[in-house]
């Protein structure tokens, strides 16, 4: 692994594969940041202000002075922010929403320190093929959409919903390595 020796202030085991995934030497710092939408934010204002919150909630916990990345994903149809589903119910309204059409998932990600945060914002559009109640009902039943942004998980089992992307498919998993790592490489280049 390269330097720079970097904190990844996620919880979330796509985010650290990513990361491992562009060579850098990192720790995960676990961090609560309550994803709440402010009033008058548009989506990509609050993906890119939870991102840059999780970062900046990063370099508060971090013990040391090394740089914090922050990221978030968010899915929107029709200007709807999908977030987390709450529920089956929530998960199936999802779904439906997004069956047979396009949407846009926006991965924002941050890295900052105590002096600089730097933030990039990555949309990629995303097309779903019709999908069944059953589709839906045994998709839930595996397990994965309950802790995915817009119910799904291109990744895995969500993936068979896909019929094509126009974008980064890693921002769509949750961190785009392209913008990630030139993210890395201008923040270094501030110290």
């Amino acid at each position: 692994m390269s330097s720079p020796l970097l904190y990844l202030a996620s919880a979330s085991p796509r985010r650290k594969e990513l990361l491992t995934q562009l060579g850098y030497a990192f720790d995960v710092l676990r961090v609560d940041v309550a994803e709440v939408r402010q009033a008058n934010e548009n989506a990509e204002q609050y993906v890119q202000r939870l991102s840059q919150d999780k970062a900046k909630a990063g370099v508060a916990a971090a013990e040391d002075l090394r740089p914090v990345i922050g990221s978030d994903t968010i899915v929107v149809v029709d200007g709807a922010i999908l977030e987390k589903p709450k529920s089956y119910q929530d998960s199936q309204r999802m779904l439906r929403m997004l069956s047979g059409r396009n949407h846009q998932v926006m991965t924002a990600v941050s890295i900052a320190d105590g002096a600089h945060l730097l933030s990039t914002l990555v949309t990629t559009d995303v097309w779903f093929r019709d999908l069944s109640e059953s589709d839906i009902e045994s998709y839930w039943q595996s397990g994965e959409p309950q802790d995915k942004a817009g119910s799904y998980g291109i990744q895995g089992l969500g993936g068979k919903f896909v019929s094509r992307i126009e974008g980064s498919y890693f921002a769509v998993v949750g961190l785009p390595l392209y913008e990630t790592d030139q993210l890395i490489k201008e923040f270094s280049a501030l110290s």
